[in-house]
């Protein structure tokens, strides 16, 4: 009986494991704070770090900027080399557009203020600091 319920345990795999295999976060425990904090859903719903991971489940990741929606296609307890942890998982095509959408918004200085070409001089700096307090 105890040989079946080993089996089993090797065969799931948790969620903020499966992260950090695949290589989302550098360690398991921003993976487990990345989830409990309810940055990733998995098939669109907040879970534990303890969620069991299942093949074709949808995630969705915070990434820099942006968000990844992905599919999971393999399973891996153990990290791997970049190049196969990207194997583990497919992006949808629509979470790739939003992305390269939000990339050249970026580029575009849509989402920041654009930047001055140099630092105030110390006349400028006592005129922003009256203008502020009037």
């Amino acid at each position: 009986m105890q040989n079946s319920k080993k089996s089993l345990t090797e065969q799931s795999l948790r969620l903020d494991k499966w992260l950090w295999a695949a290589r989302f976060f550098k360690t398991r425990s921003l993976a487990r704070d990345a989830v409990m904090s309810g940055k990733v859903s998995y098939n669109g719903q907040r879970c534990k770090p303890s969620k069991v991971v299942e093949l074709g489940a949808e995630i969705k990741v915070p990434q820099g900027f942006d968000v990844k929606e992905i599919i999971v296609v393999e399973l891996a307890q153990h990290r791997r080399s970049a190049p196969l942890a990207q194997l583990m998982f497919e992006e949808k095509p629509e979470s790739i557009a939003q992305r390269e959408k939000n990339a050249e918004m970026r580029k575009l200085s849509a989402f920041h203020s654009p930047k001055p070409d140099q630092r105030p001089d110390k006349k400028q700096r006592r005129q922003i600091i009256q203008l502020k307090h009037q």
